[in-house]
């Protein structure tokens, strides 16, 4: 969302802690408002209501959307989709280096096209994490990468081909 909106007065600025203020969508502004009773809504509902709310751009999130998710009943009957809109994406490495491969593969077809590869970027915040260690079997020997050759391929290829 590049330019704030201020739907139903909610959006509030708190005090940073260095001389500068941040903005965030109020809750608690939305129920003053009268679109419902948000406090009586589950902690899940709360969430998706303040992406919502924060991205809501009059065209995949309409002010509709916002009305009827802050009036949402558990025991209705729904058939609407939420335009849930994420903040962030967190990738493990072994769903994060394809992604990163596919980036990668798309950026250069566009630059052989002649267009700048900047224009393929993910649409949120995506970070990558690399959950394990690494180890180090034999090292300081003349012999140590034919040692991890020999004791290593066989060690990752039963784990790979299981």
């Amino acid at each position: 969302m590049s330019t704030p909106h201020n739907l139903f007065n909610t959006l509030q600025k708190f005090d940073l802690g260095n001389g500068k203020q941040g903005n965030y969508y109020s809750l608690t502004a939305l129920e003053k408002a009268g679109v419902g009773a948000i406090s009586k809504l589950p902690v899940s509902i709360r969430l998706v209501l303040e992406s919502v709310l924060r991205n809501c751009d009059g065209k995949k999130v309409a002010e509709a959307n916002i009305k009827e998710l802050a009036n949402w009943k558990p025991t209705e009957t729904r058939t609407a989709e939420i335009p849930f809109v994420v903040a962030r994406i967190v990738l493990q490495d072994f769903t994060g280096v394809p992604l990163l491969v596919d980036l990668a593969a798309m950026r250069t077809a566009v630059a052989k096209l002649g267009k700048n590869p900047k224009i393929i970027e993910p649409l949120v915040p995506v970070d990558l994490v690399v959950d394990h260690s690494v180890q180090v079997d034999f090292a300081g020997a003349a012999d140590s990468m034919r040692a991890i050759w020999t004791w290593n391929f066989p060690a990752t290829a039963s784990v790979i081909n299981s």
